[in-house]
Formats: C-alpha cells, structure tokens, sequence
C-alpha cells in the first residue's frame, strides 16, 4: 500500500476506503455465498467461487485510480465471501464433534501461513517487476486450486472413492449430520436463535480487529516503526505465523477439553474467552511500547489470543447447524467482515484525528467485549438439523 498510496496519489483516508471496499463486498455476500453452498453442494460451489475471487485478484493489477481499485477489491470481496462458509458446509458430514474445533481450525491456520508468507513474496515481486505483477501471478493458484477440489472432493463420504467400508461406518456412527438435504434453509429458526446471534456479535470483535493486522499493519510498521519495504515485509508477516499456531492450538485445545470432559459448552466458550484475554492485554502492550522488536513480538502474541477463538468460532455452526451449517457460519461470518469493513475505514480517520495509538486501544476494548459475548454461547443447542420437524419454519 505504500507503494500503491505513492503510484496513484491516494490520500490515508481514501487508503482506508479502499480497504473497506473489499470487506464490504466480503461482508453483504456472506449469507448469499453459505446458502449457495447449502443449495448445490461445496464440491461445485467452492470451485465457482474461487474461480470468481481468482480473476478479480488479477483484474486488480489493471486499476488506475481509487475507483477502479476499489471496485475490482469489491468484487474480489464477493466472490471470496463464500470461502469459509462454504469451507464450512463440506466439512458438516466429515467430522464428529470431537474433531470439529481442530478440523476448523486446519484451513484458518493455513489462511494465516498464507498472509504471512505474503508480504515478503510481494515485496520480492514488486521491487523487480512494480506492484501490478504481484496479482496478476496471484490469481493463477486459485484456478489450479478450483480444478482439484472438484476432481477430488466429494460431497457426502459415500461417493468418495477413498473412503473404505470401515472409514464410512465410522464416520455415520459419530456423526449427528444426517445425509440428506431438503433443499430448504429453515431462516427463522436461525435467526431467532439467541447463541447465532451472540455468536456474531462476539465474531464482529474478532473481525474488526483481526483487519488491523491483515491490513493495516504493515502500513503502521511502514509510518510509525520506520521500517524500510525489505523489514516491512519481513516484520508484517510475523504475527499472522503466530495467528496460524493460535487457530490450531485453539481448535485442538477445544476438542481435546470435550474429549476429556464431556462438557462442550465449556470447551468452547473458556477456549474462546482466553483468546480474548490474551489478544486485550498484547494489543496495549504492544502499543505502548517504545522498542520496535517488542512491540512486533506483543504484536505476534495478540494475534494468536486473536486467532486462538477462530477454531472455536467455526466449530460452532458444526455444533448447531448440521447441514446448515453454511448458512449460520455465513451469518456469523456476515457480522465478522461488517466488522472487518468499519474497520480500516474507521482507523484511517483514527489516524488523521489522534494518531496510531488511538485505534490499538479501541480494538483492545473490543476484545473485552468480545469476552462477554463468549459466555452467552451456548453449542449445545442444535438449530435446524431436521428441518422436517419444523416445516412450518422452512423458508426456501
């Protein structure tokens, strides 16, 4: 973005407009993208989606102002929106309850690992070739990515031909999603369930502060740490390694707590408060501090007590929803990216008005709050599995 600001002459506020524009788009296609996931399937509907955000990626490159730049991250927003919801909903029939927060927890790790390794790459790529190469070469994976999910996935374990008699009993033995879908999303028992609804609340906390550092943070090492591009891109993609350790540690410490007590209410909900706490108090220290290197370091260990509850955020739709699944992940997702949208807008005029430290502490109350959120969440209570029991509520 430095790079970017200086090429076409954007100013620090249309810089924060300009990352919004994606996780607006990202935001309003949330439930679109998980019901059209639930509708046909995640074997077709993640292959059309990541064809979609793979040719927005490289359209980008041929931005020649704010405006075009921003509507090609809009549309990039779309079609990337159903990514997770969708990711969601192809795991519901795979995996047991036991497994969830760490089958969860795998692809957000390897969302993180992927940013991390990004900013160096990038920097690489655009000292030699200037910053319009970068994503033209980065939408190239995601076409070649489409083809094998489609070749390889399949929808229900009973069509796959990898999976053996053993595996296949196993797998309808532990779990409570049943093979077969309506056809139908039953809306109004989501909606007016009180844990899909705290659940999102406490994931618009996680998503406007987990931007900061997706976006922004390099941005910030650049102005007020005084990093040149090489140490930039090093130093930006620290804490998202950290925020990979945090989604695995979290879903694996979640599953392993039910495993051992039973209690799956507990597991969630003390795992995600934890990650809170500790993303509240690394958030201000890293703030604060004078020294470059430490404030990264608090900066990496905010980021894993942020990324620490995203294994457990996205087992919980797995919890309630069944072959639904999609559809309240999508939900959840939807207020996470309303809260990934304010955000760079918001900070950029933070940053005009009071400076960089202003918005660190905002985010660090909002994990506060995040921490209430957490024990108002209850995964106990299945929504809509059987949506045959409630067709008076069945909405198409």
């Amino acid at each position: 973005m430095p790079v970017l600001q200086r090429d076409l002459g954007l100013s620090i506020v249309t810089v924060g407009w300009i990352f919004s524009s994606f996780r607006w788009g990202y935001a309003f296609f949330q439930i679109p993208g998980g019901w059209f996931g639930d509708k046909i399937g995640p074997r077709r509907a993640l292959a059309i989606v990541a064809c979609w955000w793979s040719l927005f990626t490289g359209l980008t490159a041929l931005s020649w102002n704010a405006v075009s730049l921003g509507v090609c991250r809009f549309f990039f927003g779309v079609g990337e929106a159903g990514a997770f919801p969708i990711a969601t909903r192809s795991l519901s029939r795979w995996m047991s309850a036991e497994e969830r927060g760490f089958a969860q927890s795998v692809p957000h790790a390897a969302s993180r690992l992927g940013a991390a390794l990004t900013p160096p790459l990038v920097i690489f790529l655009m000292m030699r070739f200037g910053w319009r190469m970068p994503f033209f070469l980065f939408g190239l994976p995601g076409l070649g990515w489409a083809a094998i999910w489609y070749l390889y996935y399949r929808d229900r374990p009973t069509e796959h031909p990898g999976v053996n008699a053993a595996e296949l009993e196993l797998i309808q033995r532990s779990s409570c999603t049943p093979d077969s879908l309506s056809g139908k999303v039953p809306w109004r028992l989501i909606l007016t369930n009180r844990t899909v609804w705290m659940l999102s609340l406490m994931y618009f906390c996680y998503g406007y502060s987990i931007d900061i550092y997706l976006d922004w943070f390099p941005k910030y090492l650049y102005d007020t740490r005084g990093l040149d591009l090489k140490r930039m891109g090093f130093y930006a993609g620290l804490p998202l390694i950290a925020g990979a350790a945090g989604d695995l540690i979290g879903g694996w410490l979640s599953d392993r707590w039910m495993v051992r007590t039973g209690n799956l209410k507990a597991a969630r909900r003390v795992i995600a408060a934890l990650g809170f706490s500790i993303a509240a108090v690394a958030i201000v220290s890293a703030t604060f501090s004078t020294h470059t290197r430490a404030s990264v370091l608090y900066s990496c260990v905010a980021v894993f007590g942020l990324e620490l509850t995203v294994g457990v955020s996205w087992a919980i739709p797995l919890d309630i929803g069944g072959n639904y699944a999609g559809s309240i992940a999508s939900i959840m997702n939807t207020f996470g990216n309303l809260g990934s949208a304010l955000s760079p807008a918001l900070l950029g005029y933070m940053v005009h008005l009071y400076g960089w430290n202003v918005p660190f502490v905002f985010c660090s109350m909002l994990c506060i709050t995040a921490i209430i959120f957490c024990f108002k969440i209850d995964p106990t209570c299945n929504v809509a599995i059987d949506p045959s029991k409630h067709s008076e509520a069945a909405i198409p």
